[in-house]
């Protein structure tokens, strides 16, 4: 047989197989697609294999009904995706008649080049007269179905907001610092934040779109379209969040509420664009492009690589700033967001064409977290460096004494986080903190490094306190101050989640501690007061008696004024008082001959006892003798 018989047997056969395919009705439909563009293969394979005479006719009869369509629609004004789905799906099949047609020509054998030649290039004019109306078809599908970013569900919160500061450590008020039970300590994994960012009844259309252009090998056309767009709608999602750039010279120059607000703009920004904006990019992006390998990956890098490293470049301002104490909970919140992300960044740029900003973002959490350290280690210095010129009024609770306890109760919250950037340090820790424990009095390795720098703190703090406390000219006021102050410090420890990193020993021995200075108060103050009313030999009753008054009411008058704000420690300390006079008063006023000189008597003491540390005493009786 001649070799053009044999073919068309060979042709015939193929199609009569592929006519068969076609007729099962369980194939999907890209199955069903590939099976059309062969039969137009074979098709065309067919017609070349027929008689010299008539091997171009149908071949251009084809081309002429496939260039009419795209013809037709250059002269239309008319959107096709928009005038119904047969009309895209009759503009579909024209464009892959001509692209079969495009590479069926090119297989011809050289005898027949000039009628070849002119074939092809009418099929290669309308291929990319089609593929450039596909462009503009798939940008127009792109801008006018694109949704708004809303995610389902989320928030994020920051301890900075609860912590007032000036560099002379300014009140953190106790109501506020609260523990935070429903705190989400890894960051918000749990929450979901995807959406839809383009209608999803157009996916099937901008994906019939990118596949055509695939197989007509315009995918460098095709991805400029869709990267542009798309990054399009991610600068109008940033304009929504009102993200600005600033420079170093610009943080620098903003009031620390205003750096607070920036930088928690930033991680909430950070947290939406990379788990929830660009994770839903990345969806979208493997629904249009799953089945094209490195195509998703580089468009997706593409999209989403301006976005990233601007962040990055304003996370970085930020971490520059001076490393103050007050600005370390924002820093931390950063670590948070940052160490939650790092894991989501990995995943959503896993290919190679990723792998630069995967290395971005990793050295820029590194920074962060040395930023963060810095500050946290300087926290120490600041304490030792608070100093004072005048004596705290009243012996109350010093505004470092709140600044500090509060500032740790806080940072208890960041303890994982802390640990991470301190493990560097655990031997020392591990040393120096041996008797580091939980509630139960087990050994807490795993926090050594934490427990250690806030114990040291803590003993700044109680250094610092010693040394304000030498400002007093009274040395009762001196023991009055660091009673309150050491009190205060235990209490927080007591009641908070402290106690996991000081241990009950050092809760122990502190409580001995403001128990001497308690008892060194009474001494200093009472005890001379109560040694006027013993007998000497010397002095009379009368004489005793108004020295004892004359003293009592000299210290009522001072030390009603000193406060002890906790009623509890209050209460404690006036019954040791009154353990120490009333029973000497008693005693005294057992001696007949004493009641004709007795202003007070031992209940009108016991009332005036309550007086004290209170800062509103009632008024004294009038003397009624001598």
């Amino acid at each position: 047989m001649p070799t053009y018989e044999v073919e068309q047997h060979m042709f015939a056969a193929a199609q009569h197989i592929v006519k068969v395919l076609g007729a099962n009705k369980n194939l999907n439909d890209d199955f069903r697609r590939v099976l059309t563009e062969l039969d137009s293969h074979l098709s065309a394979m067919t017609l070349l294999s027929d008689s010299k005479g008539g091997i171009y006719t149908e071949i251009e009869e084809r081309l002429k009904r496939a260039e009419r369509e795209v013809l037709r629609w250059e002269s239309c004004s008319s959107l096709i995706w928009e005038s119904g789905s047969e009309e895209a799906s009759g503009y579909l099949q024209a464009v892959n008649e001509i692209q079969a047609l495009v590479e069926s020509l090119g297989g011809l054998s050289g005898n027949e080049t000039g009628r070849t030649r002119e074939l092809a290039g009418r099929a290669q004019s309308a291929l990319q007269m089609a593929m450039q109306r596909l462009e503009e078809e798939l940008y127009h599908i792109l801008l006018q179905h694109k949704q708004p970013f809303v995610p389902q569900n989320g928030s994020f919160s920051s301890r900075a907001n609860d912590v007032v500061y000036d560099q002379s450590f300014v009140s953190v008020e106790d109501e506020i610092v609260e523990e935070e039970s429903e705190r989400d300590n890894n960051g918000g994994s749990s929450v979901e934040y995807t959406a839809d960012l383009v209608d999803p009844r157009v996916i099937p259309a901008i994906k019939a779109i990118a596949n055509a252009m695939l197989a007509c090998k315009y995918g460098k056309e095709l991805c400029e379209v869709f990267i542009s767009s798309r990054q399009l709608a991610l600068e109008e999602y940033f304009s929504i969040l009102k993200v600005r750039k600033l420079s170093i010279e610009d943080v620098l120059k903003l009031e620390l509420n205003s750096w607070n607000s920036e930088v928690k703009k930033w991680v909430w920004t950070m947290k939406m664009i990379i788990k929830g904006y660009l994770a839903s990019e990345r969806r979208f992006c493997d629904q249009i492009f799953g089945d094209f390998g490195s195509i998703c990956s580089s468009c997706f890098v593409e999209i989403s690589k301006v976005s990233i490293l601007g962040l990055i470049d304003f996370g970085d301002v930020l971490a520059m700033g001076p490393h103050k104490p007050e600005n370390l909970i924002c820093l931390l919140d950063m670590v948070e967001v940052l160490s939650d992300l790092h894991l989501h960044v990995d995943g959503l740029f896993s290919e190679e064409s990723g792998s630069f900003l995967r290395i971005e973002f990793h050295e820029f959490l590194k920074r962060v977290c040395d930023s963060a350290k810095t500050t946290f280690l300087k926290f120490e210095n600041a304490i030792a460096s608070d100093a004072s010129v005048h004596p705290f009024p009243g012996g109350g609770i010093h505004h470092l004494t709140k600044y500090v306890m509060n500032y740790l109760r806080i940072l208890t919250v960041y303890s994982g986080y802390l640990y991470k950037l301190l493990k560097d340090q655990e031997a020392e820790a591990s040393n120096a903190v041996v008797d580091a424990v939980n509630g139960q009095g087990i050994p807490s390795s795993g926090f050594c490094p934490v427990a250690y720098h806030f114990r040291s703190v803590a003993a700044t703090l109680e250094a610092s306190l010693i040394s304000k406390s030498e400002l007093y000219k009274e040395v009762s006021l001196r023991s009055i101050f660091l009673l309150n102050n050491m009190h205060y410090i235990v209490q927080k420890v007591k009641s908070s989640e402290l106690r996991l990193f000081f241990g009950d020993e050092w809760i122990r021995k502190h409580i001995g501690k403001f128990q001497q200075h308690a008892t060194s108060y009474v001494r200093t103050t009472w005890s001379p007061v109560v040694s006027l009313l013993r007998d000497d030999g010397k002095a009379s009753v009368k004489e005793r008696c108004k020295r004892f008054t004359n003293a009592f009411e000299e210290v009522h008058k001072v030390q009603a004024q000193w406060c002890i704000a906790d009623p509890h420690l209050r209460e404690d300390l006036q019954i040791s008082i009154s353990q120490k006079v009333i029973p000497a008063y008693r005693s005294f006023l057992g001696n007949r001959s004493s009641e004709k000189y007795v202003k007070y008597t031992a209940e009108d003491l016991e009332e005036l006892l309550l007086d004290l540390f209170v800062k509103s005493p009632r008024s004294l009786r009038n003397s009624r003798r001598w």
